[in-house]
């Protein structure tokens, strides 16, 4: 079983550069345009997991427009300090830098252009042995 979001976005195109840019997403399937060519539908992966996207309408508003977060997302990453550079490299907005949580892993969290909030995460256990190797 698997769940597969689909994030609204005013701006398709530009959902799409970002998350490939700043988080290492990668595009995925046939893209559906709208009369006037912009993008209706997408999807993207990240390693073997998907999500698409799509524009709602014009009366659609993002939560950067709402002025508050309508969901947000939870993804494991193999490496969390690593994801987490590239991503303050492609000048992301971070809502939260790396820590440890009292829950277990290791996360950071993000905020795209839209609004939408990220967060991404590594079991502290992978952390620990990562930091051994690389002090050895």
């Amino acid at each position: 079983m698997s769940i597969t979001p689909y994030l609204y976005y005013q701006d398709g195109a530009g959902a799409l550069k970002f998350l490939a840019k700043a988080f290492g997403f990668r595009k995925y399937g046939v893209q559906m345009r709208r009369p006037d060519g912009k993008i209706n539908h997408a999807a993207m992966k990240f390693g073997a997991y998907l999500i698409m996207m799509g524009y709602p309408g014009p009366q659609y508003k993002n939560p950067k427009r709402l002025g508050e977060a309508t969901q947000s997302l939870y993804i494991n990453v193999d490496d969390v300090d690593a994801h987490f550079r590239r991503a303050r490299k492609a000048s992301t907005a971070i809502l939260e830098e790396p820590k440890d949580t009292s829950y277990g892993p290791r996360r950071y969290g993000a905020e795209d252009p839209e609004g939408h909030q990220w967060y991404f995460a590594e079991d502290i256990p992978n952390v620990r042995r990562r930091q051994r190797r690389n002090s050895s």
